[in-house]
């Protein structure tokens, strides 16, 4: 895709905030020194990002105590879940210095540009239901992208209690998940009203998640009853799409009863794969790992190739057409950029 080229104007209007973007950053970095060296703040300590405002950052030193804090210019990514050395101060603490990652979850901004999500994360909570629609292939976008990122991911199908009276639906439910099993991912089914908490409860307990999905699958919700005093807002479908409206507006870390905290993330409707590679989509289908590197040409494409070792995949079983079809949609999108 040929980029755009910018008019005169465009361009001194991106310069323009560009340059006031770094004013901004250089100034909060000499209010923070002048507070550092002049004694206003507390010693350095250890904290954790437990949410995240613009140019700013909530961080906790223990459960309960949370201070609101700057960032010093060069720590611009941080994101809730960030591991950081922070000193306290009044009415603002500074943030001076970020720990080391062991995960980060990003998903690409409208320009392609990776933005991340949240960090050391040990789960992922793939929240689908029967109302918005799920379709696989955008659990397995889901799927993929934990697999790239080497975060376990698991599939939470809530709402469960919209099924007990529509057979139908149940049987499309039971048949779009049935192949996860299969290939090692483990599934749970839940309802707030009735169902699957004590379940979410054990694979909640002692880890950091996250929850990601569709707006409307009900994951503030879970969240409510999860953490009853967290006071997520609720959104209602919309009566005309079915799609759920927006209701988390930024990235909270909260401390769930079980032992385990919870990273409550903003919704989205498609989890876009647009920085990845063919190889790397490839590597996050896992029923695909052991067959690639057989194909008969370096540069299969899987699709009508002799001696393609991911078709024969499909012709003995191994693989599902649905997922080779997910594969192939996820590859076009590639493609399309």
């Amino acid at each position: 895709m040929s980029k755009r080229k910018l008019s005169r104007q465009q361009a001194w209007r991106i310069e323009k905030i560009q340059a006031e973007r770094t004013r901004r950053a250089a100034r909060r970095d000499i209010e923070a020194q002048d507070a550092l060296s002049g004694g206003e703040l507390g010693p350095e300590q250890d904290g954790l990002v437990v949410a995240h405002y613009g140019t700013q950052v909530a961080v906790e030193s223990e459960p309960g105590n949370i201070q609101r804090c700057h960032l010093r210019a060069n720590l611009e990514g941080l994101v809730t879940g960030d591991q950081v050395v922070w000193c306290e101060g009044d009415p603002m603490g500074v943030v001076v210095a970020q720990r080391e990652r062991h995960s980060v979850l990003s998903r690409p901004d409208p320009y392609g540009k990776l933005k991340p999500i949240a960090a050391n994360i040990d789960q992922i909570l793939v929240v689908i239901a029967p109302l918005p629609e799920p379709h696989a292939n955008l659990i397995d976008r889901y799927l993929v992208a934990a697999e790239v990122v080497g975060i376990e991911p698991v599939i939470l199908l809530n709402k469960t209690d919209l099924l007990a009276t529509e057979p139908a639906l149940q049987q499309a439910m039971d048949e779009l998940l049935a192949i996860y099993p299969t290939l090692g991912y483990r599934v749970i089914r839940t309802s707030i009203k009735d169902s699957g908490l004590d379940e979410l409860h054990s694979a909640l307990h002692e880890r950091t998640s996250v929850f990601v999905g569709q707006s409307g699958v009900g994951k503030s919700s879970l969240v409510n009853v999860l953490l009853p005093d967290a006071d997520i807002r609720v959104g209602a479908l919309s009566e005309n799409t079915q799609k759920g409206t927006h209701t988390t507006t930024t990235a909270q870390l909260l401390h769930l009863n079980c032992g385990g905290t919870l990273i409550d993330s903003p919704g989205i409707r498609e989890f876009g794969l647009w920085h990845m590679s063919k190889e790397q989509v490839e590597q996050g289908f896992r029923e695909f790992r052991p067959l690639l590197g057989t194909c008969k040409f370096r540069d299969c494409q899987h699709e009508q190739e002799p001696g393609c070792a991911i078709l024969a995949g499909a012709e003995s079983g191994a693989i599902s057409e649905r997922r080779l079809d997910s594969y192939r949609r996820i590859v076009a999108s590639l493609d399309e950029l």
